[in-house]
């Protein structure tokens, strides 16, 4: 069934319609949806054409990595994955990074920006004889974990050891992983906190802190751990700051906790500009239901980023889902990490085609050719919906971002 046989005519309407009633006699408009979400967000700010970006001249690179002049294990780690030219945001950063400068780069997910750290900080720790140490802190487990896995990369042949410190994993193995003296310490704010306040984390002696989606940490509120856990750094330190926007809380940041930054940005366009933005009316959630599963049943919906509210919600529109034909995961924080990560390495794979997220997938997720993102549940603030739906239409290509709403723009 065609999409369009869902949607709204495409007229603006200025004024905020009445809440129309659902099959339950409940209102289905913003005052049902005020007790678990954030302020109202106007339907029309949920369409929105894709604009079709004007051709830009090539990024000519003003180095290679041989350049950069890395260790020469880390160099020829690189050569076997086939890196050659780096990124922009590897271009600009790396060379001030191996220059010891603290650094904010603005650069979206995907824009190689994991590896416009990581090399610098591995190059320093082996030119130092293993003595340099760092702290990379990332908003969510499944962030964290690709940084981890893109250490191993990068590391493999070197004695540098890493410890992964996150949520949903025994805490007891991490303690473990911290006594044996690890150069690289990556983790959320939360996990790294309880670690710090069970005396297993000492972080006076480590001198790089990485401070990665820095906008999106504070938009899940860690900023109080994050002040606490840097305020045990030494004062001596070189800071990083990678985030995808500039707001005035991570100017705040900036100022507070790095010294002379150089600023680099690289964002070119809007998150959701290759986004073809637009609602599906529905008055319940078994409508909602019903209208998603045959939208599911068209194939053109190839791999499918459906986002909900709770996590109680979005297992059981998974569980929903697959017992009606369509083979789907979810991720959610009630699952251990284990378990996301399986669910996401299965939709990465395309083992399922449809994954049902709460906002942990909004950010900082590498998963390419996401065809489409599907807002089962409206998000708290229009920031949020701008970070869902910047998961698809990425590298250059269209996407199709879909919102249930309950009422006519």
């Amino acid at each position: 069934m065609s999409k369009s046989s869902f949607l709204r005519p495409r007229s603006f309407n200025a004024r905020r319609p009445q809440p129309q009633r659902s099959s339950f006699g409940r209102p289905a408009a913003p005052q049902a949806r005020a007790r678990f979400q954030g302020a109202y967000i106007h339907p029309s700010k949920f369409i929105n054409r894709a604009t079709i970006a004007k051709p830009q001249a090539p990024y000519e690179a003003k180095h290679s990595f041989l350049d950069f002049e890395l260790h020469p294990q880390i160099a020829r780690n690189l050569s076997a994955r086939g890196y050659t030219t780096p990124t922009p945001i590897q271009d600009q950063t790396i060379p001030a990074i191996l220059a010891g400068r603290d650094v904010i780069g603005l650069a979206n997910t995907g824009t190689g920006k994991t590896a416009a750290f990581l090399l610098p900080i591995l190059h320093q720790i082996m030119a130092s004889n293993g003595h340099s140490r760092a702290l990379i802190m990332a908003p969510t487990r499944e962030l964290a974990s690709q940084i981890f896995d893109e250490f191993l990369i990068f590391a493999k042949g070197t004695p540098i050891g890493a410890a992964l410190c996150v949520g949903g994993m025994n805490i007891s193995r991490q303690i473990q992983a911290l006594r044996r003296g690890p150069h690289l310490i990556i983790g959320t704010p939360g996990r790294l906190k309880d670690l710090f306040n069970q005396h297993a984390l000492n972080l006076n002696t480590v001198n790089i802190l990485v401070l990665d989606e820095a906008d999106r940490m504070l938009d899940m509120g860690f900023i109080n751990d994050i002040r606490f856990l840097v305020s045990q750094f030494p004062a001596a330190r070189q800071s990083l700051c990678f985030s995808a926007t500039f707001t005035p809380e991570i100017a705040k940041l900036a100022a507070d906790f790095l010294t002379d930054p150089l600023s680099v940005s690289v964002k070119t366009t809007e998150t959701c500009a290759g986004v073809d933005q637009d609602i599906i009316v529905a008055q319940s959630k078994e409508q909602k239901l019903q209208i998603l599963q045959q939208l599911l049943s068209d194939r053109a919906l190839a791999k499918v980023l459906i986002f909900g509210q709770t996590k109680h919600g979005v297992q059981k529109l998974a569980e929903k889902l697959s017992q009606t034909g369509t083979p789907a995961e979810a991720i959610h924080g009630n699952k251990s990490q284990p378990q996301r990560q399986r669910a996401l390495d299965a939709f990465k794979r395309n083992a399922v085609r449809v994954l049902c997220a709460t906002d942990v997938a909004a950010r900082g997720l590498d998963i390419p050719n996401v065809s489409h993102v599907i807002n089962f549940d409206q998000p708290n603030t229009y920031d949020d919906y701008v970070h869902r739906i910047g998961r698809t239409g990425r590298a250059g290509q269209t996407g199709v971002a879909l919102t249930f709403v309950a009422e006519r723009p």
